[in-house]
């Protein structure tokens, strides 16, 4: 076979490749995870990051490699987890920007973008550690630089060998990992990228079957000490920020340098994405509000995740865990962007559509169902997912963490509850502990995403749960409804009622009381009406001496509605206020249609 030269179809099939083999080295690179900080989680970061790549390029099919590889870098950006997920990242930008003019491109200038990516990650690095990935891809950037040759099959396997070499020596150049007796995990997973290429290329998996690199175990990186010493902050801190008018990465890192260690920035075209470990987290994601919106920010214990492999290591199980994982359903509306964040596990609902079934957000997305509404198709039904659908969530979910906290649809709208409860009742591996939101949406979502950040702070499973009992009993959610036709499709309203509703231009204001149930809490007259409505009830519904507020803003095919409700929302409680927004699970949007808005809160005071 010869390769003379890479297009846009050949880049995409061999990354595909690459993060599907990468992926699969998840378990045995959490293991050997001890540098900088042996918090088991390495594979974790590496699989959720490139998981994010291959989302990109699924429907990508241009033909100029300049533009699959530019969509490779911005899904590592958008996904990127832990110091190995940024610095992919960086490489990946590099790589994009040595070809951005490139239709195809020859073995040389595949070998100057590899050296191109070298350097911005070099760049980016207040202080580059060798022994690590970064010096496994300098490697391998030097490796292609040497054969000369028009064929990409013989330099791929030279520079896999040379890669494979000096991934080999990182514990040479890293005493943690000598006496460990691990490789870099990081570097290991960029290796595994590689890898993933050349067996795509070959067709050939026996070429690794005799390949090892020492794989360690659990309980060597348990015996890597969290070193006070050497790792002086707590909490691994990511965010990532939107904005038109962003600062420069050189004016970030100067500013947050003062604030940890291990920071890595990168600001891609409106977007910021930042690592750091330290010990003032909120100090960081304040600042970075006043730079543009805060889309996602998560706070992680690194201490209370070594404290979890050490747990496991003293109970003989074999895989490095973190102390909970957060699992929850599709109905929650979070966006993408926070549940790759945060690792939460979504179980997806079920559309039905005759004979035809769709996964909510998988086959499916709420924007796709929004314009099927909006087509006057036929009214699709939902359904939960079955047993078989959580257990199979669980299982995955457990792979990470000690145990789970479930955290689902209201059971008084959806028989969800009712199916993780079946599913848990037979599932043995890990603790699994679930929470009815009593909502669903934004509200049901602002749940999943407080529980994920109590997690990552260390909280005991017990008391996420309580907490967000106590939570949800003073949150809630409002919406009014836009479409009378869809809810005497669905039974909700007589044809009468509706009928009459209209004729006055009466706009109904449904709620979540703190049962789950749903109530009429008021109306108005025209839509105009009704948001002026909607707003003075919720007023009515938060303490007026509440500080610690968040919000969701939903809608069903009236996305101009979020910028105008986030507008009065900002007004009244404040600039920095979070905002979330979404549009609508199909769990309601097909029993209220196009035109449906709702404020969801969540008061934490």
């Amino acid at each position: 076979m010869q390769i003379q030269y890479l297009d846009g179809p050949r880049l995409r099939r061999a990354l595909l490749a690459a993060c599907d083999y990468a992926k699969q080295q998840r378990t045995e690179l959490n293991r050997i995870n001890v540098f900088p900080v042996p918090d088991g989680d390495t594979g974790t970061n590496l699989a959720l990051t490139v998981q994010s790549i291959a989302d990109h390029l699924q429907s990508k099919n241009d033909r100029a490699v300049s533009v699959v590889a530019h969509e490779a870098a911005q899904g590592a950006v958008l996904g990127a987890r832990g110091n190995c997920g940024m610095m992919l990242s960086h490489f990946l930008l590099g790589f994009a920007e040595a070809v951005a003019s490139s239709t195809r491109i020859s073995t040389g200038e595949f070998s100057a973008a590899l050296h191109s990516g070298t350097e911005r990650l070099y760049a980016a690095l207040e202080r580059p550690v060798e022994g690590t990935i970064l010096t496994v891809m300098r490697d391998t950037a030097s490796a292609a630089a040497g054969p000369d040759t028009p064929d990409f099959v013989p330099l791929l396997t030279h520079i896999v060998g040379e890669a494979r070499r000096s991934l080999a020596g990182t514990p040479e150049l890293l005493p943690v990992l000598k006496k460990a007796g691990v490789v870099d995990a990081g570097a290991k997973g960029f290796v595994s990228l590689l890898e993933g290429v050349m067996l795509f290329v070959r067709g050939d998996l026996s070429s690794l079957m005799s390949y090892r690199t020492g794989d360690g175990s659990v309980e060597a990186v348990a015996e890597a000490e969290y070193a006070p010493n050497e790792e002086q902050f707590q909490f691994c801190t990511e965010a990532l920020v939107r904005g038109s008018e962003l600062p420069s990465q050189e004016t970030v890192q100067e500013v947050l340098r003062h604030h940890g260690d291990s920071l890595i920035v990168i600001r891609a075209a409106e977007v910021l994405k930042v690592h750091l470990h330290t010990d003032g987290p909120e100090e960081v994601f304040e600042y970075l509000k006043g730079l543009g919106v805060l889309v996602t920010h998560k706070a992680e214990d690194m201490r209370a995740q070594h404290a979890a492999i050490k747990r496991a290591a003293q109970g003989h199980i074999t895989l490095a865990r973190r102390p909970v994982t957060i699992v929850t359903d599709s109905a929650c509306d979070l966006p993408e962007e926070v549940t790759r964040a945060h690792g939460i596990h979504v179980t997806p609902l079920s559309l039905v559509d005759g004979e035809q079934t769709y996964r909510d957000g998988v086959d499916m997305t709420a924007t796709d169902f929004h314009h099927q509404l909006e087509s006057g198709g036929d009214l699709l039904t939902t359904s939960q997912p079955s047993p078989a659908a959580f257990t199979d969530t669980f299982t995955n979910a457990a792979d990470e963490g000690e145990a789970l906290v479930g955290v689902l649809a209201a059971s008084t709208i959806s028989g969800t509850f009712g199916s993780a409860e079946a599913a848990a009742a037979g599932f043995d591996r890990v603790p699994i502990h679930l929470v009815d939101s009593r909502g669903a949406s934004l509200l049901e979502g602002m749940l999943v995403l407080k529980a994920a950040e109590l997690a990552e702070l260390g909280h005991a499973p017990d008391d996420i749960v309580l907490e967000l009992r106590r939570i949800r009993s003073q949150s809630g959610i409002l919406f009014t409804v836009g479409d009378y036709a869809r809810l005497v499709a669905s039974g909700r309203v007589s044809s009468n009622q509706a009928l009459l509703g209209q004729f006055l231009r009466i706009n109904p204001i449904l709620g979540l009381r703190p049962d789950g149930s749903v109530t009429a809490f008021g109306k108005g007259f025209g839509r105009r009406g009704a948001r002026a409505r909607l707003m003075r009830l919720l007023r009515d519904q938060i303490p007026r001496h509440a500080k610690q507020l968040r919000f969701g803003v939903v809608h069903v095919g009236c996305e101009h509605m979020v910028g105008e409700i986030s507008s009065e929302i900002r007004e009244e409680y404040g600039d920095h206020i979070e905002i979330l927004s979404a549009p609508a699970t199909p769990v309601i949007a097909t029993h209220t249609g196009i035109g449906t808005w709702g404020v969801a809160f969540l008061v934490e005071d």
